[in-house]
């Protein structure tokens, strides 16, 4: 048979792939890389600061710094976010929505340096103490919020939710992996200390908490009732005694008064 009549295929380079009409192949082609290398932020933003850097005729160098450091901002608020979100703080407060005017009592200055987390890296405790409606909470989610803003591993909860969730570990033999998951946060935040009168057992478990984190993680407690009537949330007294050893020892202490805060807006909203 001859050459001509060879029915051998012959081998084709294939033709590179044709990006969609009206898209310049080379934006799909990095669009496709950020994609694959998990850079959403450079992806969104390279056409724009290209247009900056040529602008500014910028240096490759320039431009590529550029790309890096809207990356790196970008994750870092996501990051900011998420650790906020995975507080499970039940609504959002900011410190700087806290109105002093209403509640001059509470030191503007104390409670700012606050949100600065030296004192969570320390393994110091906090405890705010008022009545009811005086603002603990807010304080409490406000200082927890800005914790978490910094990188730091926060979990907010109440005090009722928290001993529960401790007598069903125990009660199912998982009490240490329950224990050793609340030790991974850097802050714990406690709302609601002090509204319940705690049986034996329930006093014990949440005793161990503070003795995990002793001196090593932070904790925060917000409480309507002062020191002094503690022994009824924690009737054996040498228990009693321990936790309120173990959250005053180096710590910080934000007295939020007697003059209920959201009764005082309530009466000045019906007054107008």
């Amino acid at each position: 048979m001859s050459a001509t009549a060879s029915t051998a295929k012959v081998s084709r380079t294939p033709r590179p792939r044709q990006s969609a009409p009206g898209i310049d192949p080379i934006d799909a082609a990095i669009d496709t890389a950020c994609t694959e290398l998990r850079l959403p932020s450079i992806r969104d933003r390279y056409a724009d600061i290209a247009e900056q850097a040529l602008r500014d005729r910028a240096n490759y160098k320039g431009f590529l710094l550029d790309l890096l450091r809207a990356e790196i901002a970008d994750r870092d608020e996501r990051r900011r976010q998420r650790l906020v979100r995975d507080a499970a703080f039940h609504r959002p407060k900011r410190l700087e929505d806290f109105d002093y005017d209403k509640n001059p009592q509470v030191d503007a200055v104390y409670v700012n340096n606050l949100a600065n987390p030296a004192w969570v890296r320390a393994g110091a405790p906090l405890v705010l103490v008022g009545n009811s409606g005086t603002g603990k909470s807010h304080l409490l989610i406000g200082i927890g919020t800005a914790i978490a803003e910094h990188g730091l591993k926060v979990r907010y909860t109440t005090t009722a939710n928290l001993v529960n969730e401790l007598a069903e570990a125990h009660n199912e033999k998982r009490l240490s992996k329950t224990l050793y998951r609340y030790s991974r946060y850097d802050l714990l935040c406690l709302d609601e200390f002090g509204y319940l009168n705690l049986d034996r057992t329930g006093a014990k478990l949440l005793f161990q908490i503070f003795t995990e984190r002793e001196e090593r993680k932070a904790i925060a407690v917000a409480s309507n009732a002062p020191f002094s009537e503690w022994d009824k949330t924690f009737t054996e007294e040498r228990l009693c005694s321990a936790i309120v050893d173990r959250l005053t020892f180096n710590g910080y202490l934000v007295e939020t008064g007697n003059d209920s805060y959201r009764l005082q807006s309530t009466l000045e909203r019906n007054r107008s």
